[in-house]
């Protein structure tokens, strides 16, 4: 199965990508071979993937990562880049190539040292396969200063390197980053094709896919984790009802606090699946002894794991969170697209009655009015505003309409 199936509505890419991976190829080749250059190759050494969230460009950037890296045996036949069964092709996809560095972070932000670590891989030629590929998944989340740092490295690459870097849209990256780089654009897959791969691939029922499918309205990942997981099924019930129980301030309280409490039980969940074996892999690292003392000069060590966990838990927490608004936020376009009587597709079909009922019962100036306060909330949140706060002044507007 070709690498390029993975990615789901993006036809329009994978060609471009195909056409980019057999340059790759034919300039390796004739480099090998001492012979002259292709004149016109569509292959570059930085790549800039962007697209919504659910669209798939990590994804993209690991099958081009896979095609730069393949090495089919049927190449000598006339077969392309991109086989998806050869070593090459298989070890990139799964994260286990040498020469493919795949960088996604857990915390808000990627910093300068990270950034240098990478720049410094990024000189070294490939060890055992045909490029060095570095794919940085979380471009937005750079630093201004990781973003320097990273210039420098996409200006005056080495020779077989290659820059993926994904982002939400070209304004989430320097521009003096961007502007070296050869924009992909993936757009938002159609729910059938989504729901489609999830039957083939996650073997889910075809009705169970089609709902998480139409809910998510063509996030591939959101929508697998809602067909699979019944407690995130239950979480976004819970989030659906939420404008029925801000008819009062009590409510809207109530209601932003259960919000609060819902994303920090989310975010010690992963604490308690990932904190505890953290700690004590690096205990055993540092060699502790075996009645819990340290030995001297860890406490720094120590010190440093904390604050990436804590970090990392007010990342989680903020995703739960930013979860739930985008949930909220299709609910009102469900109800401003009754008000309208619009065509559209209705997203949450399991709340029609809900829906229905905030229809009749406000304006689509309102449900505008909501949909916007959904929107300042999340700004907000992205500001560092107190999370409590945010919420709060979120349920009031959406009492007020």
């Amino acid at each position: 199965m070709p690498v390029w199936d993975d990615l789901v509505g993006q036809e329009k890419v994978s060609e471009q990508l195909a056409a980019a991976a057999r340059d790759a190829d034919a300039l390796v080749t004739a480099v090998a071979a001492d012979t002259p250059l292709p004149e016109a190759s569509k292959m570059t050494h930085a790549w800039l993937f962007t697209g919504p969230p659910g669209s798939g460009r990590s994804t993209a950037a690991r099958a081009f990562a896979a095609a730069l890296q393949c090495v089919s045996p049927d190449r000598a036949l006339g077969g392309v880049p991109g086989c998806g069964f050869c070593d090459g092709c298989h070890t990139s996809l799964v994260g286990t190539h040498a020469d493919v560095q795949i960088v996604r972070t857990d915390l808000l932000s990627i910093g300068v040292k990270e950034t240098r670590d990478l720049v410094r891989r990024a000189q070294l030629s490939p060890a055992t396969g045909r490029w060095q590929v570095i794919v940085l998944e979380d471009a937005d989340r750079l630093t201004e200063g990781a973003g320097n740092v990273l210039l420098k490295a996409v200006e005056e690459p080495a020779p077989r390197t290659v820059w993926l870097l994904c982002a939400p849209s070209i304004e989430d990256v320097l521009p003096t980053i961007r502007s070296r780089c050869r924009l992909l654009t993936l757009r938002t897959p159609p729910v059938d094709a989504v729901a489609d791969i999830l039957v083939r691939r996650d073997g889910i029922e075809p009705g169970v896919a089609a709902a998480a499918a139409r809910a998510t309205q063509g996030h591939i990942g959101r929508a697998r984790r809602l067909a699979t997981d019944p407690r995130a099924r239950e979480r976004r019930a819970a989030v659906l009802k939420l404008p029925l129980r801000v008819d009062d301030i009590g409510g809207c309280l109530k209601a932003a606090q259960e919000l609060i409490d819902t994303a920090s039980e989310d975010a010690k969940q992963l604490a308690e699946e990932v904190d505890v074996k953290e700690t004590e892999d690096l205990k055993a690292a540092l060699g502790a002894a075996q009645g819990g003392r340290m030995p001297r000069g860890t406490a720094g060590v120590m010190k440093e794991l904390e604050d990436r966990q804590k970090r990392r838990r007010t990342r989680t927490q903020r995703d739960s969170l930013d979860l739930a608004l985008i949930d909220l936020t299709g609910f009102y376009r469900d109800v401003l697209a009754l008000q309208l009587g619009s065509r559209l597709a209705i997203a949450n079909m399991e709340a029609e009655d809900i829906l229905e009922r905030l229809a009749r019962g406000s304006s689509p100036e309102a449900t505008l009015r909501r949909i916007d306060a959904i929107a300042a909330c999340r700004e907000a949140l992205d500001r560092n505003v107190a999370p409590l706060l945010a919420v709060e002044a979120m349920t009031m507007a959406l009492r007020a309409g």
